[in-house]
């Protein structure tokens, strides 16, 4: 009861903030932004009149698999960053403020709290997330041809881990920094340092969370579910559960600390 109460809290507020309107419309934007874009190139270019008289500018004829992977390409790049600045201030601002200290004198625990805020940013990222691509699989299909509804699925369940682990990396650091802009750099950093031990240690690193859109272009390119796909989403799923946890623990003791 406890928890539903804040839950509930948690996403009237992200409808007053607008982050219901605005957040899901980006996210459909960049799903859709490169397969579209893409396809249209040779005639954007001739409209704009910049190509040399005489000369055809040719694309090569990109497979459903690669424009997925257009797809989930912007978004493990402009999206996760829209979704750092996004939350990087959720809990940061209350602690900074004094507002978590004025919830938690009433009988809320801790652990309510964190979890609360971070399942009602988890529940607007995978709407946004489950609507962009449900946008692209249409264009996709108009467009370059036709990917299943099992593959989507897959790629909607599979690549909403990584968006997933996103939202609680960033959790993560606003239950112990205070400074929003801290949080959104070591939120990324954090992300890109992960993204550079697995290109370095690939072998040692296979089932790391990056490699959960190169799984996902497999499973598609072979008709059916790699195997290292769905061990990559088990350790990402782990990894979530540690990150949380641990989140929780963390803000306690700083609550305790004051």
């Amino acid at each position: 009861m406890q928890w539903n109460t804040l839950f509930q809290k948690e996403v009237v507020e992200n409808w007053r903030n607008k982050k219901w309107i605005w957040f899901p419309l980006v996210i459909i934007l960049l799903s859709i932004l490169d397969p579209v874009t893409n396809y249209f190139l040779p005639q954007i270019l001739d409209a704009v009149g910049e190509m040399p008289e005489g000369m055809k500018f040719i694309l090569p004829e990109y497979t459903v698999p690669e424009v997925v992977m257009m797809t989930l390409g912007q978004l493990s790049s402009l999206g996760v960053l829209v979704i750092v600045f996004m939350a990087m201030g959720i809990i940061a601002n209350e602690h900074k403020s004094g507002v978590s200290q004025i919830i938690l004198v009433k009988p809320i625990d801790h652990h309510s709290y964190v979890t609360a805020k971070w399942a009602s940013l988890l529940l607007l990222v995978w709407v946004s997330w489950i609507l962009g691509m449900l946008v692209s699989w249409y264009y996709i299909y108009l467009l370059y041809g036709a990917l299943s509804f099992s593959h989507l699925v897959q790629t909607i369940f599979f690549y909403g881990l990584w968006l997933s682990l996103v939202v609680t990396v960033v959790i993560f650091y606003n239950t112990f920094v205070k400074t929003q802009g801290l949080i959104a750099f070591l939120s990324i950093a954090s992300l890109m340092m992960l993204s550079g031990l697995t290109t370095i240690f690939q072998s040692a690193l296979k089932w790391s969370p990056v490699h959960l859109s190169a799984y996902i272009k497999l499973t598609i390119e072979q008709g059916s579910i790699h195997t290292d796909l769905i061990y990559t989403g088990m350790t990402t799923i782990i990894i979530i559960a540690i990150l949380l946890l641990l989140s929780v623990i963390l803000f306690r003791k700083q609550q305790l600390e004051k």
